[in-house]
């Protein structure tokens, strides 16, 4: 008995438009990431972590340029996740690094924005965490730390974020030494700034949240959220592991600001309803948009 091979599975490439779309994005985020640095951040002696951080210790050090360290710095990273992340990624992050390394050199000797060390901190980090996060969100990348990390995962008892942050802390350390202890705890802030400005920049200020709720009342719950908030619920059935009895629960998502009303209808038709409610990084899809409402 012979069997047919099967026919190999076509996948379908993303759309021109969406191409355009993803390497405008990354260019601005490149100049974003260019103009924070040497603008702000590099003239008054402020560092970040990372490849970047490493990037402006060596060119102080030997006087090459930043953009030269950082294009150099990364390319083994970008053999790695090659291999352990895909071919897009590595594309996307070699056009990221390239495109931020040409800004950075082209903007390197220009008069910075400004000498105070204080408004060179706070907005060369925010511009930094911006131009980093989008180029994150169109699924590039700048630093190769994290790569290394997810390798290093597999045969410690470290997490990914407890090693990134292992390295970030020797490099910002080592700017104490290259640059003085002052300019390195300007750097700690400058790096925080831009860490949460890459969290805002890639989930948005429109945080959601994922509510599942547990009640006697379901039917009469689920029909008030859907008309009085307008947003739709789904029901996930299942059984009580103590009571052994069968659950309806309720799962619907909410921005942060539907949160209050969604508990206050939720405890009108049963005050003893638990409920839980955690954070959502981002929704895409299904049937999330918001009905109007009377």
């Amino acid at each position: 008995m012979t069997t047919s091979a099967q026919p190999a599975r076509v996948h379908r490439k993303e759309p021109l438009s969406g191409q355009i779309k993803r390497a405008l994005a990354i260019l601005l985020g490149s100049l974003l990431v260019g103009v924070g640095l040497e603008l702000f951040l590099v003239p008054n002696m402020i560092i970040d972590g990372g490849i970047i951080g490493l990037s402006i210790l060596a060119g102080h050090l030997t006087g090459f340029p930043i953009g030269l360290y950082t294009f150099l710095l990364n390319l083994p990273f970008l053999l790695v996740g090659y291999k352990q992340i895909g071919r897009t990624f590595a594309v996307t992050t070699l056009f990221a690094v390239s495109s931020m390394s040409a800004f950075v050199t082209m903007l390197h000797g220009m008069e910075p924005f400004t000498n105070d060390n204080l408004l060179a901190t706070v907005f060369g980090g925010v511009l930094l965490g911006l131009g980093v996060g989008t180029i994150i969100r169109y699924g590039g990348s700048l630093d190769g730390t994290e790569i290394i990390a997810i390798l290093l995962t597999r045969n410690s008892a470290f997490s990914v974020g407890e090693i990134v942050m292992f390295f970030n802390l020797f490099i910002l350390g080592s700017a104490g030494f290259v640059f003085g202890w002052e300019s390195a705890m300007y750097s700690l802030i400058a790096y925080f700034i831009a860490f949460k400005m890459i969290d805002i920049t890639i989930e948005g200020l429109d945080e959601s949240k994922s509510v599942t709720i547990i009640s006697e009342s379901p039917a009469e719950i689920s029909d008030a959220l859907q008309q009085r908030l307008g947003r739709g619920v789904t029901h996930i059935y299942g059984k009580g592991g103590y009571t052994g009895e069968d659950k309806e629960l309720l799962y619907v998502i909410v921005t942060r600001l539907e949160v209050a009303k969604l508990k206050n209808i939720v405890m009108e038709y049963d005050p003893g309803a638990f409920i839980a409610i955690e954070p959502v990084a981002d929704v895409m899809g299904g049937r999330f948009r918001k009905k109007a409402i009377h």
